[in-house]
């Protein structure tokens, strides 16, 4: 009887308290390493979408020419 109320005392009490909390206070350079890698990755991402962008310009860009090479035959 004992063993199992101090069983259910220990379990309600490791309920109550949070699981391991993340430290707050962390040195200026592991934020200062976590600023430079986040920066990095957005420019990367930058840079993808950018060239994604000048790619679908380039395509759009030849399907106009190729539309208005087209119109110039079809009246010629």
């Amino acid at each position: 009887m004992l063993l199992a109320l101090t069983l259910a005392w220990t379990a309600s009490l490791a309920w109550s308290l949070p699981p391991n909390p993340q430290r707050e206070n962390r040195s200026i350079g592991e934020n200062q390493r976590e600023a430079k890698k986040a920066a990095k990755d957005q420019r990367k991402l930058d840079h993808r979408a950018a060239k994604k962008q000048r790619k679908a310009m380039k395509r759009y860009n030849k399907a106009q020419r190729k539309a208005s090479k087209q119109q110039k035959r079809r009246y010629k």
